[in-house]
């Protein structure tokens, strides 16, 4: 089973991670948020993350959904997992919407490439325009 890992922007994970718990009752083991806190360094993202992925070493492979790419959680995702001596299979996605996170608790117990694939679809065919607007008066 893959572990699941939401690294984004003070208060989006943590809240990411109470809509799971809202959904499903309770959260699942191994899915973990990582608020990052505005101007916090890095390198403290980076042992937070760490510490995070040292919890989950029963799991050898890990999928972290990050919210904006280029920022600190996906840049400091990226760094984690091209690590030099990593053994861990880490698949990382920006974009983090809800639908591609229910997708991702739902489907964890497959492989992670399917996690990630089914995830990405669901975050995709979770943005919808529901209908052209004209002017609305209130």
């Amino acid at each position: 089973m893959a572990g699941i890992l939401i690294v984004a922007h003070t208060p989006l994970a943590s809240a990411l991670l109470e809509f799971v718990e809202h959904v499903f009752g309770q959260v699942p083991d191994d899915v973990f948020a990582l608020n990052v806190p505005p101007h916090e360094d890095a390198k403290i993202t980076f042992k937070k993350l760490n510490g995070l992925i040292e919890q989950m070493k029963s799991n050898q492979e890990i999928l972290v959904l990050t919210d904006i790419m280029g920022a600190t959680p996906s840049n400091v995702a990226s760094r984690l997992a091209s690590q030099p001596g990593n053994l861990l299979n880490i698949q990382i996605i920006t974009g983090v919407n809800l639908p591609m996170l229910l997708r991702a608790v739902s489907h964890r117990h497959e492989p992670l490439q399917e996690i990630v694939e089914k995830s990405l679809q669901g975050g995709q065919q979770g943005v919808i325009r529901i209908r052209e607007t004209g002017k609305v008066s209130l």
